[in-house]
């Protein structure tokens, strides 16, 4: 452990506290048994403090964590997305598709309905991959392991 590890200030105040404890007796020893309170009453104070200050340090650096979290933008996703999100966007596609393949067949014939529907495909694969991004973090998984489908 270095000199800057925040270790190294634990175990610091654990040897200062264990020194206080042994002079504590030490004294307790000297004086005798009518100073027992008073001398429990200092040392409990000692240990209250430094419970106090070790809490104190976690909780400032939880929030510390927090405000990091909170500045690097990060959110927690989305637990369910709602069925409109889901298939909304599909719906209006499909129900778009139909005028679209019509005026792609006049005017183009088999390639232009071909192409208007390639079009759809790929509108719905980048929403479908935008809300859900592990769809393509898994099959790139897979790909390197060698596993097929």
């Amino acid at each position: 452990m270095s000199a800057s590890d925040p270790r190294d200030v634990g175990l610091k105040q654990d040897m200062d506290l264990r020194k206080d404890l042994d002079a504590t007796v030490r004294t307790r020893r000297e004086l005798g048994e009518e100073y027992d309170s008073a001398l429990v009453d200092s040392f409990l104070e000692r240990v209250e403090q430094r419970i106090d200050d070790v809490t104190d340090r976690r909780v400032r650096r939880h929030l510390a964590e927090q405000q990091m979290a909170a500045a690097r933008g990060s959110r927690r996703p989305k637990d369910i997305d709602s069925w409109a999100e889901r298939y909304g966007f599909a719906l209006i596609t499909l129900v778009l598709a139909i005028p679209l393949s019509a005026i792609a067949g006049a005017l183009a014939g088999i390639t232009g309905i071909v192409a208007g529907w390639v079009g759809i495909v790929g509108v719905n694969a980048v929403q479908a991959v935008r809300l859900n991004p592990e769809l393509l973090a898994g099959r790139r998984a897979r790909d390197r392991s060698g596993q097929d489908d």
